[in-house]
């Protein structure tokens, strides 16, 4: 087993009984002691876990806590990328597509580079940045402006009057985490007001979260579930998630990396 795997699997176990010891890890994985203590290195320098004596528990972030862009990319890589190119498919060629800040719509807007006629409008420069300036696409790519947040996010005033002024068909949206009660949260205050916009200037309302997500609760609310046309995410969403999400979100997206074998509800 290569180390990504097998600290993906030491992760996942973590989550799953919400705290694992060494000893049971070494037991599983047929590996030194040494080689997991390493492993609980690296996911905990990721920020993914908590060392504690003995072993690992999961990371105890407060609703308020706001991770960088660098430590938000390096989690569930592989899920955000087939989350990603299955959300892609839903923007058609010619569309106004508002992409919000986040990870997984960075590694959405790389699915988009080849997609014609598109007026993108971010406000992250991150995303900004994925698209050259004249690819002999007819593409626009506008960037509202902003402060900076942690998360390479542009939020505030400018932010919100410019996307206030305008409309799209499509809104592609991340979060921090998402509740059935709590809907879509981030811990930024001024984050949540642009998503606010963003969410009443668009047609519809797309949400590529992975299945860490569920659960999660930031400090404020930016969309109720009733909010979200589709949700795109990953076969790690368990499904009793899926039942809840079902209820009040219209669509429901997992996607598995390859498009004939996405499960939609």
């Amino acid at each position: 087993m290569l180390a990504k795997q097998r600290q993906q699997f030491i992760l996942d176990e973590v989550r799953r009984l919400r705290g694992v010891r060494v000893s049971d890890l070494t037991a599983l994985l047929g590996v030194s002691d040494m080689t997991v203590r390493r492993d609980l290195d690296v996911l905990a320098r990721r920020g993914l876990i908590d060392k504690v004596h003995g072993g690992a528990t999961p990371q105890q972030a407060q609703s308020s806590d706001e991770p960088g862009f660098e430590v938000k990319s390096a989690r569930e890589q592989p899920e955000k990328a087939v989350i990603a190119a299955a959300a892609a498919r839903l923007v058609a060629p010619g569309s106004a597509v508002a992409i919000a800040a986040g990870t997984t719509t960075w590694a959405l807007a790389r699915h988009l580079l080849d997609v014609p006629g598109l007026t993108i409008v971010t406000n992250s420069i991150q995303v900004a940045n994925v698209f050259p300036a004249d690819a002999g696409l007819g593409r626009t790519v506008i960037l509202t402006g902003g402060v900076r947040t942690p998360s390479e996010a542009l939020v505030g005033p400018v932010a919100d009057l410019a996307i206030q002024s305008l409309h799209f068909d499509i809104v592609v949206l991340g979060c921090h985490g998402m509740d059935a009660r709590a809907g879509l949260t981030t811990p930024n205050l001024a984050e949540s007001e642009t998503n606010r916009a963003f969410v009443r200037s668009a047609r519809r309302v797309v949400v590529v979260a992975d299945h860490t997500k569920w659960g999660t609760v930031g400090l404020s609310s930016f969309a109720a579930l009733h909010e979200i046309d589709v949700l795109v995410t990953d076969p790690g969403l368990d499904q009793d998630a899926r039942t809840t999400i079902l209820e009040q979100v219209a669509q429901l997206i997992v996607a598995t990396g390859e498009p004939h074998k996405a499960t939609v509800g």
